[in-house]
């Protein structure tokens, strides 16, 4: 009896092939290539961020700050006091004269009229004052 031959297949090596990872480092190139040059067409605006100020030195007093509030009933009180619309604009004269840095605070009540309330801003602006903010959350008449 003759023996059986058995066949052994050939292995054969494996291959890198190049061509479709060429292809894939292509595609990935491009791909950043497109993004990079679409990050220049994106318009921003430029932001101040605020920087962190150190402590006050000790025996240090703050500027006072001038609040007008402005009531629903057309009533203007100034640092809680009940003023006519007219005194407005000679007493922020007066604190202009009386302090380095004038500050002022518009408020108004719950009932406050936005119209009212933006006449004295006018008439904070006209007097010069820069510095002057706008309370959102209402406070009780007078306060």
């Amino acid at each position: 009896m003759e023996g059986t031959k058995i066949k052994v297949p050939v292995r054969k090596k494996a291959r890198i092939e190049i061509i479709p990872l060429i292809d894939v480092i292509f595609f990935l190139l491009a791909t950043f290539v497109l993004f990079t040059l679409s990050l220049n067409a994106l318009r921003s605006l430029p932001v101040d961020l605020p920087v962190a100020a150190p402590p006050p030195p000790p025996g240090f007093v703050p500027p006072e700050i001038m609040t007008i509030q402005v009531s629903g009933d057309g009533a203007v009180f100034m640092n809680k006091e009940l003023i006519e619309m007219s005194e407005v604009r000679p007493r922020l004269d007066h604190y202009l004269t009386q302090t380095d840095d004038p500050r002022v605070l518009i408020a108004g009540d719950e009932r406050a009229r936005f119209g009212f309330t933006v006449q004295v801003l006018d008439i904070v602006r006209q007097a010069g004052i820069t510095k002057f903010s706008v309370e959102t959350k209402p406070r009780a008449t007078g306060k």
